[in-house]
């Protein structure tokens, strides 16, 4: 198996219809020849938690530590953990204006999995013709579908 090969690539994408409403999300994750679609929803949620659940249903899927290249076209996810996470622990999961940090559930959550990978973060362009991006987003549909059919 080469370097390449050895390298989780993840797409992750939430969707809501409504903000806050029936929200979805959705992930492929890929390495190598495999690769791996996962969907879900809730009945009631924000944009930002799809986005947030995307990557953790991702990284559970995972069964072992490795490097991890995260797409996500959602700046919320991709600078909170490459930028904005370290501040918010050091500040007690508080904002610089002392406000607690929205959906800090999530983000523990997050933070706890990423620990165990080497993750790169990257920002995707959303609806601008990145396949792994529009599969991502057709998943997180799928994951709204489901919650609205009941």
């Amino acid at each position: 198996m080469n370097k390449d090969q050895e390298i989780v690539v993840i797409y992750a994408d939430g969707a809501c219809k409504g903000n806050p409403g029936p929200g979805g999300w959705g992930a492929w994750i890929r390495m190598g020849e495999h690769s791996k679609e996962l969907c879900g929803g809730e009945p009631i949620t924000t944009n930002n938690r799809m986005e947030l659940m995307a990557v953790i249903k991702a990284l559970e899927a995972l069964k072992r530590s490795c490097p991890v290249k995260i797409y996500t076209d959602s700046v919320y996810v991709q600078k909170g953990m490459s930028e904005w996470l370290t501040s918010w622990k050091a500040r007690g999961w508080r904002t610089a204006d002392k406000k607690p940090v929205k959906n800090d559930d999530l983000w523990r959550q997050l933070d706890t999995l990423a620990q165990q990978h080497q993750i790169e973060w990257l920002w995707v362009k959303g609806h601008a013709g990145d396949l792994g991006n529009e599969r991502a987003d057709e998943l997180a549909n799928r994951g709204v579908a489901q919650v609205m059919q009941g």
